[in-house]
């Protein structure tokens, strides 16, 4: 995470990566496309979320796929674009946009579950630091777990779980720990589905509700 000292001369620069990331990954692209589309308000169907799996509610997985482009865009774009004026600028950004998903200003502070921003600053980081490994390994999990289950919320938990302690194994300190941070807060998010696994009614991947 940034330096203390670098912090007490630049905190202005961090705090706008940080304001940059949230800004962009506020903007919740599941609804505007769902509205776009004639689909209505996708918050009234399934888990009341936005986000990607939500969006396969509502049978259209044209929209929902786009859903997830755009939500995995929000944290690529975050951490490269703030990445130029310095590692620790782009860490944040995508910390940002990975809160701004999660809590967007424009809808109360009620966003989605984040695990396609996740991915998209996991992709960020990775391709900074030149390797394809720590997306290889959130792919290899969740894909796992989907085909053996067919449960979207076990898939990402597992995959959260599983990538930042493969970046902590690998020495990419500062990456598992942003990771590991956003991980605690996305499983968080996933309490409701949580109950529901331990309950068994948690729905499958493409079910409507």
């Amino acid at each position: 995470m940034p330096d203390p000292i670098v912090w007490s001369l630049a905190w202005p620069y961090f705090l706008a990566a940080w304001v940059f990331g949230y800004f962009l990954g506020s903007v919740p692209f599941g609804l505007i496309f769902t509205r776009m589309a004639g689909l209505g308000d996708v918050r009234e169907i399934g888990s009341g979320s936005f986000g990607a799996t939500n969006v396969l509610r509502t049978g259209n997985k044209k929209i929902a796929a786009l859903t997830v482009i755009a939500d995995v865009a929000k944290g690529t774009i975050a951490v490269l674009v703030a990445a130029e004026w310095g590692p620790d600028q782009g860490v944040l950004a995508g910390f940002g946009a990975f809160i701004g998903h999660l809590f967007p200003i424009w809808l109360k502070f009620r966003g989605g579950k984040g695990v396609a921003t996740y991915i998209g600053v996991l992709i960020a980081l990775s391709w900074l630091a030149s390797t394809v490994w720590p997306v290889v390994v959130f792919a290899v999990a969740w894909l796992g777990m989907a085909a053996i289950f067919r449960i979207s919320s076990l898939a990402g938990i597992t995959a959260m779980i599983v990538t930042p302690i493969y970046l902590k194994w690998m020495w990419y300190a500062q990456e598992a720990e942003l990771m590991a941070l956003m991980s605690v807060i996305a499983i968080a998010k996933h309490h409701a589905n949580i109950r529901r696994l331990f309950a068994g009614t948690e729905s499958r991947i493409g079910a409507k509700e």
